[in-house]
């Protein structure tokens, strides 16, 4: 899997001897279009019934893709998501107007629209796209 880190800027607290450091995606157009998009996966370029799993820091979500260029998926997870719920992946945000349309990327938060509602999770810390079992897998 691809490297999680995001992009970092340097805050100073009040207090100049002790300086943290904040992750932070893309906080702005500029930087948010050099980014290389490498930590995550496109859903709109994966097959029907291909499975990802998305850790944020609360919860995890396992997404089935049932139309990646509608972002119609299944999901599972979270609070709102206790068993499998058809919805649409809009995508990634760092949490300000700017969507990576149908993107499931490390740093940023998912968005997902259920009717009129839209729910976004917590930072994204890791993503895996689930292994589907071979044929010899399977009991008979």
């Amino acid at each position: 899997m691809a490297d999680t880190s995001v992009i970092r800027r340097a805050v100073h607290s009040r207090d100049a001897a002790s300086p943290t450091t904040e992750t932070r995606p893309a906080a702005t157009l500029d930087a948010w279009s050099r980014l290389d998009w490498s930590d995550g996966v496109q859903i709109d370029q994966l097959e029907p019934f291909e499975k990802i799993q998305a850790r944020t820091r609360n919860s995890t979500y396992q997404l089935t893709i049932l139309d990646g260029q509608s972002g119609d998926v299944l999901v599972t997870g979270g609070q709102f998501f206790p068993t499998a719920t058809r919805v649409r992946l809009n995508g990634c945000t760092a949490g300000g107007s700017c969507l990576k349309w149908r993107g499931v990327y490390c740093g940023f938060r998912l968005e997902f629209q259920v009717g009129s509602e839209v729910v976004v999770t917590t930072r994204v810390q890791t993503v895996a796209r689930v292994e589907r079992a071979t044929p010899d897998a399977y009991v008979h």
